[in-house]
């Protein structure tokens, strides 16, 4: 049952879509919303082909909005005729019983690039006046657009000289879409920019450099009048660096430094809570809890260093057993977890027996030999994720006392 501000929405002509920032769901979605998009999923929307936003993930915006800054974001809707940009400003709001979400309010839908007004008839550069010598000076790489003629870079400055690598006559007889790695498709895209307020969030694109090598970039653009002429000024922040920063944290923030696999945090992530919906747990899984034998014993007769081979070479051994669609955590120390969706005990016995056997039939002269023992539980309905994992734990202890190097199911 939604909240009645929520239900509220369904009175609306205008678009509305609820979101979980943190999840990254659907929270609600109002009819006019629904009518539009029908089944398709919040990242096709988000990252379609005519899609652009400041930030990859929902929860980056919430200082700012918290901080009432304009933010926007373009979709990808996916239409009778074709697909075609839809702009959406993006609101904080607090529900009773809800996190705090952001309403995606969705305005007019554009039809594409000839939305624009009268042709111009073109543009002069003026190289003494004062906005000339400003352009041309600034340190931030600069474009002059006439989105009027398919995109026409009219002028660029110094700095966006240097950073595609393209001489002034080559960059001012090229298109915004010989840029844009969106190719033809960025122009509806820029037809909805023209259309944005003042002092919106930069959007994200990746452009194309003269080599032919690509750089992330933030775009801030927008309208701007220059002695009669409409056109748009397109300011270029760089920020291939912070990507690359960025996509290295969320890799160590998600993964084992030793093994290279999932680690707990995201497994109680994946399992836990609104977030598991994004998860085929909803049908039958499994879950598979293996544990190095006397792996105290390998790091004081071979040092630690031996030691975390033996873990890497069996997280190796894990992800050849496993199956498209299973997850390999790394529980910490010498225990690992296999999650199995859409498998049954008696499917999850059969994995826990090839996992073992394979680990036993391994040879490297380089590495002791080893054994693993595993426990082996199948979730039963209403059990929450800690319950199970008593069961499989406990399975795994009994597995050890009985001798090790086998698989015993709870």
């Amino acid at each position: 049952m939604f909240p009645a501000e929520l239900s509220a929405f369904h009175h609306l002509t205008t678009p509305v879509w609820v979101i979980d920032p943190i999840a990254e769901r659907f929270v609600f979605i109002n009819h006019a919303a629904q009518a539009l998009t029908g089944e398709s999923s919040l990242n096709a929307l988000r990252f379609g082909a005519l899609s652009a936003c400041a930030q990859t993930r929902l929860s980056l915006y919430l200082s700012d909005l918290r901080h009432s800054s304009e933010i926007v974001e373009i979709w990808t809707l996916t239409l009778p005729a074709g697909e075609v940009p839809l702009r959406c400003r993006l609101t904080l709001a607090s529900f009773p019983g809800l996190p705090q979400v952001i309403l995606f309010e969705g305005a007019n839908i554009a039809h594409g690039a000839s939305e624009n007004t009268a042709p111009s008839v073109g543009y002069k550069s003026r190289r003494h006046n004062f906005y000339h010598r400003f352009f041309m000076t600034t340190t931030a790489p600069m474009l002059l657009i006439d989105t009027a003629r398919d995109g026409l870079i009219v002028d660029a400055n110094l700095a966006a000289l240097r950073f595609y690598g393209y001489r002034r006559e080559e960059m001012c007889q090229k298109h915004t879409w010989e840029i844009n790695t969106l190719g033809r498709q960025v122009l509806p895209v820029m037809a909805e920019i023209a259309r944005l307020p003042g002092g919106h969030k930069p959007l994200y694109f990746v452009h194309r450099m003269a080599d032919g090598s690509t750089r992330h970039v933030q775009t801030y653009a927008g309208p701007i009048m220059i002695s009669g002429e409409r056109l748009m000024l397109c300011i270029i922040h760089d920020i291939t660096e912070q990507k690359r920063l960025e996509q290295e944290l969320e890799y160590a923030a998600l993964r084992d430094s030793l093994t290279g696999l999932l680690n707990r945090r995201q497994f109680y992530a994946l399992t836990e809570g609104q977030t598991a919906s994004h998860m085929p747990l909803k049908s039958d899984y499994s879950l598979l809890l293996i544990d190095t034998d006397n792996f105290k014993a390998i790091n004081d007769n071979y040092g630690h260093l031996k030691g975390d081979e033996v873990l890497v070479q069996l997280a190796r051994i894990l992800e050849a057993c496993s199956r498209k669609g299973d997850l390999i955590f790394r529980w910490g120390g010498e225990e690992f977890v296999l999650l199995l969706p859409r498998t049954a005990l008696n499917s999850a016995l059969d994995v826990a027996e090839s996992i073992r056997d394979n680990v036993m039939q391994m040879r490297n002269e380089e590495l002791p030999a080893f054994t693993v023992s595993i426990g082996v539980a199948s979730h039963q309905a209403e059990e929450t994720i800690d319950e199970l994992f008593r069961r499989v734990d406990k399975a795994l202890y009994q597995a050890k006392n009985d001798g090790r190097n086998r698989v015993l199911a709870a």
